[in-house]
């Protein structure tokens, strides 16, 4: 037994090592099969592909999927847009799966009435095209900004679909990180989106799912993101901008792991180096944060086995957990990690092509407008 400890010493800990190509295959297993305890997420598919693909991106190892897998993701996520008639409700956008068989059925199919984008899908629909260099030709934006601005509520807030969902802080972030991604408000209100997300902000600075809810990290982040997003951070004073950041800061816990929790009293977990993480570098206040002791956390949660991340050590990898922990990993500069856009939720990489994708849409546009008054 003592020579073993000895040998086990002189290896080092494996969990002080990020396995990053353990973490690629884990991810590459996920875009061509989905585990049966998983089924239940069947119809989020494009979610987990996002998982999948922009965490491969982060780990630099997009190079892993050939040039024909890039293809077949991408008419794959295209198979899922919705485009409406002229005549009829503005439900443009992506669902998530070929569940009901919906973004392809025959017009008299009983399903057809349930054909309405998903503002999570969008959003992590266009992100997989993004990342894996789309040139976005296909996107029909006009149905898609037309989608967002149809499922608006009067209070500022977003329904995740024209009818019979949730309406909270979560899907404003959607919303915003989709708008700015196409590069097109259209008719949303910018305006009552800022003044929802402040009725929000609860008495201890943290921001809520809905009004007059707890202060929570994932909504917190989906607030000060969406924000930025629409340049609307001045909506907060300075003195409510820096107790925000104490709130963050202490959700920070080294008595229990070292990492993030997503509220006081709960337990720490790995998708908080993420979700606390971004919100504190789109604040400019990252640095406040223990690198050393959120790295010995996230680390904890690694599968040396077989790849990917859990939210607490010892307990199940999943694709989510997995790609929020090298996020976070991200942040405090993990070796052979690639940087990521906090707000948008991207890689860097990503992010510089979208904007170059930008301005050949402003070009196009300028060059039309001319066309026109010439005409």
């Amino acid at each position: 037994m003592y020579k073993l400890i000895e040998f086990l010493k002189m290896m080092g800990n494996p969990q002080d090592e990020l396995h990053a190509d353990k973490h690629a295959k884990y991810f590459v297993r996920f875009l061509k099969l989905l585990p049966a305890r998983l089924s239940s997420h069947d119809s989020t598919r494009v979610t987990i592909a996002f998982f999948a693909v922009c965490g491969l991106d982060v780990l630099e190892r997009l190079h892993l999927l050939s040039d024909d897998t890039k293809k077949e993701i991408i008419d794959w996520v295209y198979s899922y847009q919705i485009v409406p008639s002229e005549s009829g409700p503005k439900n443009g956008g992506f669902v998530g799966s070929s569940t009901l068989n919906i973004a392809n059925s025959d017009e008299n199919c009983g399903t057809n009435k349930y054909k309405w984008g998903h503002l999570a899908m969008t959003y992590t629909g266009i992100a997989i095209l993004v990342t894996l260099g789309d040139d976005l030709s296909r996107l029909n934006r006009k149905a898609i900004v037309e989608g967002v601005a149809a499922v608006q509520r009067p209070d500022g807030s977003f329904s995740a679909t024209i009818e019979g969902s949730e309406h909270d802080m979560r899907f404003v972030y959607c919303a915003a990180a989709i708008c700015s991604m196409i590069d097109d408000w259209g008719t949303v209100n910018k305006k009552t989106l800022a003044e929802y997300i402040r009725n929000s902000l609860r008495y201890d600075y943290g921001v809520s799912q809905h009004l007059e809810m707890e202060s929570h990290g994932g909504t917190t982040y989906c607030a000060i993101a969406a924000l930025c997003l629409t340049n609307q951070l001045n909506i907060l004073s300075y003195k409510e901008i820096e107790k925000i950041k104490r709130w963050l800061v202490f959700r920070q816990d080294v008595q229990d792991g070292g990492g993030f929790n997503g509220r006081p009293n709960k337990r720490v977990d790995t998708c908080y180096s993420f979700w606390i993480g971004a919100t504190l570098k789109i604040l400019g206040a990252f640095d406040l944060t223990d690198y050393k002791e959120n790295r010995r956390y996230v680390m904890s949660a690694q599968n040396v086995t077989v790849g990917g991340f859990s939210k607490w050590t010892g307990t199940s990898a999943d694709p989510f957990h997995t790609y929020f922990s090298l996020c976070g990993l991200s942040f405090i500069n993990e070796p052979g990690l690639g940087e990521i856009m906090p707000s948008l939720n991207i890689s860097m990489r990503a992010y510089n092509q979208l904007k170059a994708r930008h301005k050949t849409w402003q070009l196009e546009n300028s060059f039309n407008e001319t066309r026109l008054n010439i005409d």
